[in-house]
């Protein structure tokens, strides 16, 4: 009996200290538990620390938008990439197939993020420009930095998609419309960024510098789609060669897209003049030219187990690229004297450039022989704009350059984009830019686009 009674109390001890350790476990929860998990509000970030990491956030977005890649959905510079002759699809999804064929569908489920992408990225360069002038005002070469963003991302969606995109914004958690703008309206707009964007980009250390020449760059980019030869190559004669504003990559972070959906899936295969279908016409020959600027590696089938896979190496997970460069300032160049008709002193600036190639990243061609001057301006076209793609690849401007070649030089849709039998069966399309997708039917102001026209 005595040992029962001993039992019981000490179950009734342990027990009670049990719950006296739970009664308190459960108040220390109570007081560390977050209040809010995972939020951040508004007034949190009303301050200099919540402005710089709205900056930091919006150069993010601006990475992932363009080339940034931890899964199968592609950003801007890889659907464009396809659309053009820089990759082929070596894959199953309808969408990208679409893509590379030229048939891509207002309601295409690839396309639409990857529009949102480059709107949102807008987006966020606004609200950090809003906050820094609040919260940072001293932040000038963030400031400026951030209308240059905004500047760029606005120029890449008038080189990529259709005449007719909307630039509305969202204030106050409200959508505010504008019309369809047309790509000229697109990139003069663009340009109004560069502008802003200069006027805070006064400093002389090496960052600021390096963001001033930048805009300078991509402004006399907007200057050469509407045209605007001479203006352009003015404004970037003195950023040097050597000069790069990379996007950087890390595997926390986002990796490298090329080398996601090229080498990691084998979703995108470089892209070629010839295939199973024959010689395609307007296609240039990436794969097979065994340039240095562009790198290439033989490996067996790609994702569908069928297309032949050609593996761009010009990048790793990790490898930065160049949103802008130098190189890009002395091709604007060549190509002023090309529109002066001096064929002799754009072949200069070719040549200079094969004869000592500027480094792009961790991408450094070796030294090219020179090339011989062309007898006559068409030839000299067709020189500069195949020497523009090898120097470019993979860096968002191919479509663009196509377009112009349409728009500005005269060339025919034949003899420009790909064109004849398609290595998936049918053939190529038509399309000489992506439709602005459906979500923007939102806008009661957009109900398509206001025309194909390159």
């Amino acid at each position: 009996m005595q040992n029962r009674v001993t039992h019981r109390a000490q179950r009734a001890a342990v027990m009670g200290a049990m719950a006296l350790v739970l009664t308190a476990c459960g108040a220390q929860d109570v007081l560390l538990e977050q209040q809010q998990p995972q939020i951040i509000l508004p007034n949190d970030a009303a301050n200099t620390a919540g402005a710089l990491g709205l900056y930091a956030g919006a150069l993010g977005q601006m990475r992932f938008a363009l080339n940034g890649g931890n899964n199968n959905q592609e950003q801007m510079w890889a659907f464009e990439g396809l659309f053009t002759d820089e990759f082929k699809s070596g894959d199953t999804f309808s969408q990208r197939n679409d893509a590379d064929q030229r048939i891509t569908q207002t309601g295409d489920g690839v396309m639409a993020p990857t529009y949102n992408g480059v709107q949102q990225a807008r987006g966020r360069a606004r609200d950090a420009i809003n906050s820094l002038k609040l919260y940072s005002p001293t932040s000038t070469e963030q400031i400026g930095e951030m209308y240059m963003m905004m500047g760029f991302m606005e120029m890449t969606l008038g080189q990529n998609f259709c005449n007719g995109i909307p630039l509305g914004e969202t204030v106050n958690g409200a959508p505010i419309y504008t019309k369809p703008l047309t790509n000229i309206e697109v990139f003069t707009q663009a340009i109004a960024r560069y502008d802003s964007a200069l006027t805070f980009l006064t400093g002389t250390d090496a960052k600021s510098v390096n963001v001033k020449n930048a805009t300078l760059v991509a402004k006399a980019r907007a200057l050469v789609n509407l045209g605007q030869f001479s203006a352009a190559a003015a404004l970037v004669g003195g950023v040097p060669s050597a000069d790069v504003y990379l996007m950087t990559f890390s595997i926390p972070t986002q990796s490298n897209e090329w080398w996601q959906m090229a080498t990691n899936t084998k979703r995108y295969t470089v892209g070629d003049s010839f295939d199973v279908t024959g010689v395609i016409q307007g296609a240039l020959p990436f794969a097979s030219a065994n340039d240095p600027r562009v790198k290439v590696g033989k490996g067996a089938k790609s994702f569908d187990n069928i297309t032949p896979f050609f593996e761009a190496q010009n990048w790793g997970r990790e490898d930065p690229v160049p949103l802008i460069s130098g190189l890009d300032a002395r091709l604007i160049e060549a190509e002023a004297k090309l529109q002066a008709n001096d064929i002799a002193g754009t072949m200069t600036i070719l040549n200079a450039l094969r004869a000592a190639p500027p480094k792009q990243g961790n991408v450094a061609p070796t030294a090219m022989a020179a090339l011989a001057t062309p007898a006559t301006q068409a030839a000299a076209v067709d020189l500069y704009f195949r020497e523009k793609a090898f120097w470019q690849f993979g860096r968002g401007e191919r479509l663009s350059d196509e377009r112009r070649l349409v728009r500005q030089y005269g060339r025919t849709m034949t003899q420009v984009y790909p064109s004849g039998p398609f290595h998936k069966g049918g053939n190529y399309g038509t399309l000489t830019a992506f439709p602005v997708p459906d979500a923007e039917k939102s806008n009661q102001l957009f109900t398509g686009c206001i025309d194909g026209k390159a």
